[in-house]
């Protein structure tokens, strides 16, 4: 792989831009382990292009490289150890910790542009596992996305009851059946035919460009395609209470996708 294939890469954001006036709903995209925020963009510009305030985390030290604002970089520390400890629960309840201090830090400094009444989250992998911790943490967030992550730390029995989104790689998966009975509030657990891990990120339609193939069946934009529309329909739900029949039934323009539940999956 070309190792400018990701600085080469274009993308339609924008540095310095004012957002439009009055208070908008906020999403917290965290990436899977050890990957970047970067792995996330074409999901970030769908949310941000349709009105959403997005922010994604590096979390320290759990990535290949990170730059802070003053230029300093660090690596990852937590690569190359997952046979320690509790490794996997480490890293989410670690992450867990790092939403709510970057919610805390975002609405003292921009109080006139978050609504604090709608803030969600999403993760893909490790970041997906880490939604449903951040939940049970912090209340400020109404609802949540597990894009294709293995669910390393069960849920508490007594359950999540806010609005929850399993979204993922067809087959079974047995940490997504022995928490789907304590998801206790709106759900949905839908599985992408054709997908991989990577398909939930910008990873494997990149490298589909240079002819490096991870397996998937998914073709062109299409991965894309279909995790941008189903993560904006959830969010348009839960945050703005628009009703989205895309999440009630399968639809003939996504024949991919499944509706779930343990026993069908």
């Amino acid at each position: 792989m070309p190792p400018d294939l990701l600085s080469r890469t274009r993308t339609n954001a924008y540095t310095a831009v004012e957002p439009a006036g009055g208070k908008r709903p906020l999403v917290v995209l965290s990436p899977g382990f050890p990957w970047p925020r970067s792995s996330l963009t074409a999901l970030a510009e769908e949310l941000a292009s349709h009105g959403y305030l997005v922010v994604a985390i590096d979390h320290t030290y759990e990535n290949y490289v990170m730059t802070f604002p003053d230029g300093r970089v660090v690596t990852c520390a937590a690569c190359g150890r997952p046979d320690v400890g509790d490794f996997e629960k480490a890293i989410v309840e670690g992450r867990a910790r790092d939403v709510p201090f970057v919610l805390d830090e975002l609405i003292r400094k921009y109080p006139k542009r978050i609504d604090r009444s709608r803030i969600a989250m999403a993760g893909m992998s490790m970041g997906g596992v880490s939604v449903g911790e951040t939940m049970l943490a912090d209340p400020r967030v109404r609802a949540g996305i597990n894009l294709d992550g293995r669910m390393f730390k069960d849920l508490p029995e007594r359950g999540l009851s806010r609005p929850f989104l399993i979204f993922g790689h067809e087959g079974p998966e047995d940490s997504w059946d022995l928490n789907w009975p304590r998801l206790t509030g709106w759900k949905r657990w839908l599985t992408v035919a054709g997908s991989i891990h990577p398909s939930f990120t910008d990873y494997d339609l990149l490298t589909q460009q240079i002819g490096v193939e991870f397996g998937g069946k998914l073709v062109g934009t299409r991965s894309v395609e279909i995790t941008r529309r189903y993560v904006r329909a959830f969010f348009d739900l839960h945050l703005r209470v628009e009703p989205q029949s895309l999440l009630d039934r399968p639809s003939p323009q996504y024949p991919e996708v499944k509706f779930c539940a343990p026993e069908t999956c």
